[in-house]
């Protein structure tokens, strides 16, 4: 039986070889350093399980002809993410000394002298977590853009886009308030990244759906909006959860420490908006409709986490209901406009990302002791134009070069067929349907069985 005695020994055997090794007792701060440390990893570990969050989010909110073209995209840009943050956006975020607006530490991870000591972070963490940490923010930041343009962009062009993205105008921009640059000598205030990784994500996702134009039949000629519900609404839900868990990480790592009050109050500030949005949401659809959209309350969720991020060390538990609530409200305010203008974005990713990036941002200024609105202003301001102008030039070459949309037999036939040759559902195990989604050839006495739980307008 597995007793007291028996876990105290194990516990021992586990301590024995790092005790043996040890010349001298462990100090308070190389203590504190490793659970410092130990807690970055693990914040680390769960900003990367939000990319299983987003995949499995913007998967249930497509059609299901195009899930394979969107699970694609999104371990692409975790892979290239990671990649080119090693390569140049390490060195371009937090470039050392510089004159405020673009620097350079060069190629790679030369590590410090210091780079695996106390002394590196403040006792926060290693060269080595710190790297792994932003990257993972690097890469989140571009699968913002992925949803928005889901179900018509040619997948080539969407990966030479991301991988620029990422790798220059993502920690570029970073630099300006977490490189030490001039944003954060002006007093801007962006705890997490509300604007840093939401809204300029968001700004690039407007961008493209914008170019792009909205997917055929989306929208009538009478201005009419055709519903295309997404394939899987419980791998929706289930993605919406998983964001909100590695939330925890995205936020709570951010303190860049264990400190235990600062932590915990993060952590406490982040689940209440996360709740309040959701409550917002149902709460302002209830004036459109009757029927409770589950779609809406996931984005209200969403919304306020993106909302809390900017300030969530700054404000109250009272003012994060507060913030999450109005976020909630306004994500479905933003859907509903967004299509009155006819930007298609399939997963409501502007709405979420940039407008409650936006959102947030200002909200830590309004309740963020001694911050700025004034400011705050300012630093929306100038990732909007960055990003809006970047995100243009990037599009605009791609598309003058190799184009961006897909033909509208492929977008028809659905971007796994045309682009992957393979599709994301085979629900009858007799059947061997074609990559259409067509039975082709059924089992003796067996009815024909349709291969995908393919959403209305699929």
């Amino acid at each position: 039986m597995f007793n007291r005695k028996t876990a105290m020994a194990a516990t021992a055997m586990m301590l024995l070889p790092s005790l043996a090794m040890a010349d001298d007792a462990i100090t308070p701060t190389q203590a504190l350093f490793t659970a410092n440390n130990i807690w970055m990893m693990l914040a680390t570990s769960l900003v990367f399980i939000m990319h299983m969050g987003f995949a499995t989010l913007e998967a249930g909110l497509s059609r299901a002809k195009n899930t394979v073209n969107i699970l694609f995209k999104n371990v692409f840009i975790v892979c290239t993410g990671l990649l080119t943050y090693y390569a140049v956006g390490f060195g371009l975020m937090y470039p050392g000394t510089f004159n405020g607006w673009l620097g350079f530490a060069g190629f790679g991870l030369p590590i410090p002298e210091n780079g695996l000591t106390p002394e590196y972070a403040a006792v926060g963490y290693t060269y080595w977590t710190d790297f792994l940490f932003q990257g993972m923010f690097a890469a989140t930041c571009c699968t913002i853009i992925s949803g928005a343009v889901a179900e018509r962009v040619k997948l080539k062009s969407f990966m030479l886009f991301a991988t620029l993205f990422v790798a220059f105008a993502y920690p570029i921009m970073g630099s300006w308030k977490w490189g030490k640059g001039w944003l954060d000598a002006m007093g801007f205030y962006d705890f997490a990244g509300s604007t840093l990784v939401h809204s300029v994500g968001g700004w690039g996702a407007l961008v493209g759906a914008w170019m792009l134009g909205p997917r055929i039949g989306k929208y009538a000629k009478d201005g009419k909006v055709n519903p295309m519900p997404g394939s899987n609404m419980p791998l929706a839900t289930i993605g919406v959860l998983i964001l909100w868990l590695g939330w925890f990480g995205f936020n709570g790592g951010s303190v860049l420490s264990a400190n235990p009050a600062a932590t915990s109050l993060v952590l406490v500030t982040t689940s209440l908006a996360a709740a309040a949005g959701g409550v917002g949401a149902i709460f302002v659809y209830n004036f459109i409709s009757k029927k409770p959209d589950l779609s809406m309350v996931l984005n209200g969720i969403l919304a306020g986490l993106v909302g809390i991020t900017a300030g969530a060390d700054v404000v109250t538990p009272g003012e994060s209901i507060i913030i999450g609530l109005i976020a909630g409200g306004l994500v479905v305010g933003a859907v509903l406009a967004f299509d009155k203008i006819k930007i298609d974005d399939p997963v409501g990713a502007t709405s979420v990302h940039l407008v409650c990036g936006v959102w947030g941002t200002l909200a830590a200024g309004i309740w963020g002791e001694g911050k700025s609105v004034k400011v705050q202003l300012v630093g929306i301001a100038a990732y909007a134009i960055a990003s809006l102008v970047v995100s243009f030039v990037l599009f605009a070459a791609i598309k003058a070069v190799m184009g961006l949309r897909v033909s509208a037999e492929e977008e028809l036939e659905g971007l796994d067929a045309a682009e992957h040759g393979m599709r994301g559902y085979a629900i009858s195990s007799d059947a061997t349907a074609d990559i259409h989604g067509v039975s082709r050839e059924v089992s003796a006495g067996s009815p024909p069985v349709s291969p995908s739980p393919v959403a209305a307008g699929a």
